[in-house]
């Protein structure tokens, strides 16, 4: 056999493990080799002290030297070769060659005991001997890497032991089974010494292919991302028109059935599905864009006050349609936390709607606390709770608690993580306690700032409040269902609107007289007109108008370079409430 039986638990290596091997037994013969000549020429010399003849010493130490450079060269040869030639082919043409070459070793090694024999003293026969022994012992700890190897070397010193009752021809018979333990002993501390190497190998082999499997399974795992976040970029425009037409409908419908009781409920409950499918699709595109990379992290000084009067006006008329109480505890005016504005304001936003949306009965609580340089924003609910064993995977994407499903079956689990990465990129914490049935509070701790001299909130109207607006809008949209359900709630709020599915027909508009004052357009239209540069055109002609860009894209360069110019960009689908506060702006008459 070439080997001793591994253990169980021991696998094989691969060719290049036992390479790895022979290179390791190789390089330790040839340093045993190395100094040969050397303690050649110093038994000799002690021989020669002691009276004894030293002249086989002599000549020994002396022959070792081209055997030396034998080896050596051998050596360089079997490294050269390791570039050339895989590694099976190695294997089967240099392990017999090193096995030759340990084999001469060891029967060299045991002449030694020959050249004293006759000469010697029995002080000096049991150095010799001892010398042997120390090798053999030495070689089983560094050699046994190849065990085809090292047995060579260690039968090829064997032949020490023959000589054993010349050696000592008094004691040979107390001698002899001492060596013959010591050799048993130094044999199996080379079998467990070999299996040790053979185990290392192939664990660090097993630990390569592991790790290369990770780096292919996370490499996949990357391009999977990357080609789902490419396909959600390019489909949310696709996927956002029939939500943002369906969303203008609903209000419109809404507005004009208020005074059919038999509709009420129905017309709510469609306001609140279309809002679900539009929280649904926001938290989606916003957890791939922060996955992928997309989100630049701007920090700025941000009002509390102004956050708080934000999230009133975008769930006041969520929480009055589920009757809960959505309550505000305002911080003080001049409360300001430094943080991205959109991140922060989409994480409060998400844990909102997430506390109202498995609130079945009482209400939500928003707060903040001063907690030593930072501010603590609480969202507390009375909702159905975590329980202890899920709060630790309750961050994840697409994890809802078993009870959520019970409760509230068209949520997808995104909302909290993308919490959990808008707060990661900002630097901030998060946290939450929770009691399974009594409720909830999430919070996030963002840094304290200084306040900015001059507010930067606005309160929109109040929410709901959606009166007539008497004034002009043109509309620019490439989907006719889309520009129908922008004339159907721009009616219903008696705006004058005008509608246009390209560049020509807006500018046609104007010609005929019309004069808007405020002007919304899509960025992608079917014309392949850029929407940016139709609305700075339109707008350069008509100097008077307001226009924001209303786009299903998140990450269109168009719409990144109209956000760094000023401009507003609206994302569909637009939320009515955001656009009537916007137009009440807009359209409001002079000296009004």
């Amino acid at each position: 056999m070439d080997r001793p039986a591994p253990a169980p638990d021991t696998p094989i290596p691969s060719d290049a493990g036992q390479l790895r091997l022979l290179s390791a037994a190789f390089a330790r013969l040839r340093l045993s080799m190395a100094a040969m000549p050397a303690m050649g020429f110093l038994f000799g010399g002690l021989l020669a002290w002691l009276g004894g003849d030293p002249r086989g010493f002599f000549i020994g130490g002396a022959l070792y030297l081209p055997a030396l450079w034998y080896a050596w060269h051998l050596l360089r040869r079997y490294r050269r070769e390791q570039l050339e030639h895989p590694p099976a082919d190695l294997l089967a043409t240099w392990q017999p060659r090193v096995q030759r070459l340990a084999l001469a070793h060891g029967v060299a090694l045991a002449s030694a005991v020959a050249l004293s024999m006759g000469s010697a003293s029995y002080d000096f026969m049991l150095l010799v001997y001892a010398a042997l022994m120390g090798t053999v012992a030495v070689l089983a700890a560094q050699m046994s890497a190849s065990w085809a190897v090292y047995r060579a070397f260690f039968f090829g010193m064997g032949g020490s032991l023959v000589l054993m009752p010349w050696a000592f021809k008094s004691h040979w018979y107390f001698t002899l089974p001492i060596a013959l333990v010591m050799m048993v002993v130094i044999y199996r501390s080379a079998i467990h010494s070999h299996r040790f190497f053979v185990r290392q190998v192939a664990l660090e082999e097993h630990s390569r292919d592991l790790a290369e499997r990770y780096r292919q399974a996370s490499s996949a795992a990357e391009m999977a991302l990357a080609e789902k976040n490419r396909f959600l970029s390019t489909a949310a425009h696709d996927l956002r028109q029939p939500v943002h037409a369906m969303g203008l409908l609903a209000e419109a419908i809404a507005l004009h059935g208020k005074d059919i009781p038999r509709l009420e409920g129905l017309l709510t409950q469609w306001r609140l599905s279309m809002r679900s499918v539009s929280h649904m699709f926001d938290a989606l595109l916003d957890l791939s864009r922060i996955e992928s990379g997309a989100v630049e992290l701007r920090p700025a000084a941000l009002s509390l006050h102004g956050l708080f009067d934000d999230i009133h006006t975008q769930f006041a008329a969520e929480a009055g349609a589920r009757r809960l109480a959505l309550r505000l505890h305002r911080p003080p005016a001049h409360a300001t936390v430094l943080a991205d504005p959109a991140l922060a304001r989409q994480s409060l936003a998400n844990l909102v709607h997430n506390a109202l949306r498995y609130t079945p009965h009482g209400g939500v609580l928003v707060g903040a606390r001063r907690r030593g340089g930072h501010w603590r924003i609480e969202v507390w609910d009375t909702g159905v709770g975590v329980a202890l064993e899920e709060q630790g995977q309750i961050y994840q994407a697409f994890y809802r608690p078993h009870h959520a499903w019970q409760l509230h079956r068209s949520g997808h689990g995104l909302g909290l993580a993308v919490v959990a990465r808008c707060v990661a990129l900002m630097g901030a914490r998060q946290g939450l306690q929770s009691r399974l049935g009594r409720g909830s509070c999430f919070w996030v701790e963002l840094p304290a700032a200084e306040a900015p001299p001059l507010a930067q909130w606005a309160p929109l109207d109040a929410q709901g409040q959606h009166g007539p607006l008497p004034g002009r809008c043109l509309v620019l949209d490439d989907d006719p269902h889309v520009l129908g359900a922008w004339a159907a709630l721009l009616g219903t709020w008696e705006v004058e609107v005008r509608l246009a599915s390209n560049a020509a027909e807006a500018f046609a508009h104007i010609e005929a007289g019309f004069t808007p004052q405020a002007i919304l357009c899509d960025q992608r239209l079917r014309s392949g007109e850029s929407g940016f540069e139709v609305l700075l055109a339109l707008l350069e002609r008509c100097p008077d108008a307001h226009g924001a860009m209303v786009s299903g894209e998140f990450d269109a360069p168009e719409l990144q370079e109209a956000d760094a110019q000023g401009y507003l960009v609206l994302r569909k689908p637009v939320d009515a409430d955001t656009l009537h506060a916007l137009l009440a702006q807009w359209l409001r008459q002079p000296g009004a």
